[in-house]
């Protein structure tokens, strides 16, 4: 409407008015071609905005798809790895137990054996002991009755120095030793302390004086210690 206020009749314009009406048409052609073009253009790229988007969300797809299946892909192959590793565990078990029952059983067998070699060791010991004694209880036996009508006191002696003689004989072939005491430094390893008493001499001190009893010994085991006085 305003342009067709605005036109003029041809024939009440002048020359310059025509040329201002030209030019007001083009200028109108134009802004009518540039709204156009913009109109054209926001579609495009309304369109290609689109485009995009959709090409995003089908590569986020393809994404995650491609993620989920290298994801159970390794996940599988750690299973498989994982049951590989414990048949090898298992099949390692069962060896050392194996082996183990085996050794406890050879233990066993052995601590048996020993045990029992233990025990007939010590019953052949006190044997041989006894057997060894048994001729010197028939010596006291003899020396008994034959004292019952002698009345030699030589003879009686000698019986018993024959008699003891033989017994040292029995021990020292068991390899029994008789400790060394009197006059011997004072050891805690062979000799018990019973009493002691002032040295008379400065060299006495620390030795034994006099052995109450006996220690003996067999090789380097002491069977029993001996009783001694000890001068300090």
């Amino acid at each position: 409407m305003k342009e067709k206020e605005n036109e003029i009749p041809n024939e009440e314009m002048n020359p310059e008015q025509e040329c201002q009406q030209k030019h007001d048409n083009l200028s109108g052609d134009s802004d009518n071609n540039q709204v156009e073009n913009d109109t054209d253009l926001s579609e495009n790229d309304t369109e290609s905005t689109q485009t995009e988007q959709n090409d995003a969300k089908e590569e986020e797809k393809a994404g995650e798809k491609k993620k989920n299946r290298s994801f159970f892909g390794r996940k599988k192959s750690e299973d498989d790895e994982l049951k590989k590793k414990l048949e090898e565990a298992e099949i390692k078990y069962k060896e050392l137990n194996d082996r183990f029952l085996r050794l406890y059983s050879e233990f066993d067998n052995y601590k048996k054996r020993t045990n029992k070699e233990k025990l007939e060791l010590l019953s052949t010991a006190s044997e041989k002991v006894i057997v060894g004694l048994l001729p010197v209880i028939d010596d006291f036996e003899r020396a008994i009755a034959a004292n019952e009508k002698s009345e030699e006191v030589t003879a009686i002696k000698e019986g018993f120095v024959l008699i003891y003689n033989k017994l040292q004989q029995l021990l020292k072939r068991f390899d029994v030793e008789e400790i060394k005491a009197k006059g011997e430094e004072f050891n805690t390893d062979y000799h018990e302390a019973i009493t002691h008493f002032p040295a008379q001499k400065e060299e006495d001190k620390g030795k034994v004086m006099d052995v109450t009893e006996k220690g003996y010994k067999i090789k380097d085991k002491v069977i029993r210690y001996s009783k001694v006085v000890v001068a300090n």
